[in-house]
């Protein structure tokens, strides 16, 4: 049970970094949006980054936010079958769901590092960085995903935000 609590603890700071890290990458999109079309429209200059810049933010947010979403069961789902289950079937579905996912992420993670380790060197268009910095987040996302499927073998998701039916 302690190793449970330390595994918990781990991931649930590790779960706040990436939800203050989706808020740092959300306010720095909203803000070279606005600034951009601030410049465009009020100036009749741009910024050159200001795409690329936001659509890599959005993409770090986005795969940030996907294990939170597994940590709370906030991902869509369809209980028309296991709704008819008794509870020890339902559980060991959930326990058999949440190996296949965790196996599921290993596959990711490690497709992720391999197309990222041979393909780094492509470049962005309009900033000095690799186009891999879009495939990290997937790697990122992948990795922390799969703590989150093996804590759901010991404990249930959390909801935070109840579903409104």
């Amino acid at each position: 049970m302690l190793i449970r609590a330390v595994y918990s603890t781990v991931l649930d700071a590790v779960d706040r970094l990436a939800r203050w890290a989706i808020v740092g990458a959300s306010a720095g999109m909203i803000g070279i949006v606005t600034l951009q079309v601030l410049l465009r429209y009020g100036f009749n200059t741009s910024i050159d980054w200001s795409e690329e810049v936001s659509r890599l933010l959005f993409v770090w947010a986005m795969f940030l936010a996907i294990p939170l979403g597994i940590r709370e069961g906030a991902h869509v789902g369809i209980a028309l079958l296991t709704a008819h289950l008794g509870a020890a079937v339902r559980s060991a579905l959930a326990k058999g769901c949440a190996v296949a996912g965790a196996a599921i992420m290993v596959i990711v993670f490690w497709q992720a590092v391999k197309v990222a380790a041979l393909t780094w060197d492509e470049m962005m268009q309009s900033v000095n960085a690799s186009t891999n910095w879009f495939m990290v987040p997937v790697g990122v996302a992948a990795a922390h995903s799969f703590f989150h499927f093996i804590q759901l073998l010991w404990r249930k998701p959390l909801r935070t935000v109840q579903a409104v039916e």
